[in-house]
């Protein structure tokens, strides 16, 4: 099957301005041109779009993302770079994870201490007023 720009952008979640700077800055090899030489891909070009979609999303700049690429297109000699690369990707995944784990735990905490001040359950200190005497 062959996409249009249009068609991909849908497929993919992704706006018409990032593929078309994706294409531009070299990130989807072998993109081929109509009659019209308007850009359209295939299935593979559509996979290793979504593949970038996903890398975007796992916080890769366009540097790795190129980086990464160019590992891919020399082929599977280059599998053990391509898995240091992910691996760290996601160690900071992880950590950004934990971040928000902890972040979601102390709303949750303040939340809990809001509840029982406005029930009754315990009186209300603050760190910013000074208690009353």
């Amino acid at each position: 099957m062959i996409y249009t720009m249009m068609q991909v952008c849908k497929e993919a979640d992704l706006t018409y301005q990032a593929l078309k700077f994706y294409c531009n800055e070299g990130l989807i090899p072998n993109v081929q041109r109509d009659k019209n030489n308007r850009r359209i891909f295939d299935e593979r070009n559509l996979k290793w779009i979504k593949d970038l979609v996903c890398l975007k999303k796992c916080g890769m700049s366009i540097q790795e993302m190129k980086e990464y690429l160019n590992l891919c297109l020399e082929g599977k000699s280059t599998i053990p770079q391509r898995k240091e690369l992910l691996a760290k990707k996601q160690e900071a995944l992880r950590s950004s994870i934990q971040e928000l784990e902890n972040s979601v735990a102390y709303i949750d905490w303040k939340q809990n201490f809001y509840d029982e001040v406005l029930s009754g359950k315990r009186p209300y200190v603050s760190n910013l007023i000074p208690p009353q005497e």
